[in-house]
């Protein structure tokens, strides 16, 4: 009796074989997105203001990153629009990171688009894997995206206040439990 390659087997089997053989990271995905989203649930406006104020310290470091090298290479002809766009940085970056709703509404228009491209893709990617036990855990999870994406737009500006902190953080949730029942169903195989 020879014994079967998972290349040999169908779709839906390798798909399950190669989930199965990886199970402990999918269970860790899901219960760290899991976890995830229920301290943003819980702390709606903390994340909001976390989220912001993170990404204002990182365009404050590229920001001085980019004076750093500007400084580093006078010479070249593009030493004084590395400057001024190391400055751009450092300013939009401090603005974000040290007044607390700055830049909220803006950033919650980004979320929203995220949210709505996220959709789509767990959807196409459901699809896909469509076979699978399972796969009908990532399409709600594309659907819930999509749906939050579309409430948070709709609701704008006055959502930035909660969006951020409250809706990734069912976004979050789903996308765990989506990731715990995929690695479950590829468990019972």
């Amino acid at each position: 009796m020879s014994h079967q390659s998972t290349a040999d087997l169908p779709a839906r089997e390798r798909i399950l074989a190669y989930v199965a053989e990886r199970r402990a990271w999918f269970l860790v995905l899901g219960v760290v997105l899991l976890l995830l989203g229920v301290a943003a649930v819980v702390f709606p406006i903390l994340m909001t203001v976390a989220v912001k104020t993170l990404l204002g310290w990182l365009f404050m470091i590229g920001g001085l990153v980019q004076v750093l090298h500007a400084f580093s290479t006078q010479k070249w002809s593009g030493f004084a629009f590395d400057v001024l766009l190391g400055a751009l940085y450092l300013a939009a970056g401090a603005y974000l990171a040290f007044v607390p709703m700055a830049g909220v509404v803006t950033l919650t228009l980004f979320l929203a688009l995220m949210f709505i491209v996220q959709g789509v893709l767990e959807a196409i990617m459901a699809l896909r894997i469509r076979p699978t036990k399972g796969w009908v855990w990532i399409m709600v999870s594309g659907l819930v995206a999509l749906a939050v994406g579309v409430l948070i737009f709709v609701q704008l500006p006055s959502s930035a206040a909660w969006a951020i902190g409250l809706l990734a953080g069912i976004n979050l949730i789903s996308s765990g439990w989506a990731y715990l029942f995929l690695a479950m169903e590829a468990g019972r195989r």
